[in-house]
């Protein structure tokens, strides 16, 4: 199965909705940020681990999952991009390819040298609107495909058929 490996902060830094929202509510923007990957991942049917900067907070690395994504906040003295790198390099193989998504240039560049392929936070982006529309357009679809036919009754049977849906005989 291939991974996705995001850099969190940096995705988040990244859509001017969410970086206005961490400002004020920056577990709200961890959450929908999560929820997106967690669509993602159904919907691509590749694994999602968004890895959260955690070196200036006190205390060892957390790992969690949330909507089936997997959750890991760095541990103190160790930055997301640390973290990262030793994860790409310990789940690449030869039947898991490694993508990364960050918008951090040195970080693209590092992960690259790995053989992990990146995407550019702004990429990630543009693909959640684009599986967004994708589902949309797919229900939107389903329900159009519904059954319309309605069947020519003379007004006899469908009075008799009336009164039998309504009880009465």
């Amino acid at each position: 199965m291939d991974i996705l490996i995001v850099d969190g902060y940096n995705v988040i830094g990244a859509s001017s909705s969410w970086n206005a929202l961490k400002e004020s509510d920056l577990a709200a923007a961890r959450d929908d940020l999560i929820a997106k990957l967690a669509n993602y991942q159904g919907y691509k049917g590749v694994k999602v681990i968004v890895v959260f900067d955690a070196h200036l907070v006190p205390g060892v690395e957390k790992k969690m999952t949330q909507n089936k994504v997997e959750v890991l906040y760095t541990k103190e003295n160790e930055t997301a991009d640390e973290c990262i790198e030793k994860l790409a390099m310990s789940l690449k193989n030869k039947r898991t390819q490694v993508s990364v998504a960050t918008s951090d240039f040195t970080e693209q560049w590092a992960i690259f040298g790995q053989g992990a392929l990146r995407l550019s936070a702004r990429e990630l982006l543009q693909e959640f609107k684009m599986i967004e529309n994708n589902i949309t357009k797919a229900l939107e679809n389903k329900k159009s495909k519904k059954a319309k036919v309605k069947i020519q009754l003379s007004s006899e049977i469908a009075e008799i058929f009336e009164k039998w849906r309504r009880g009465s005989r």
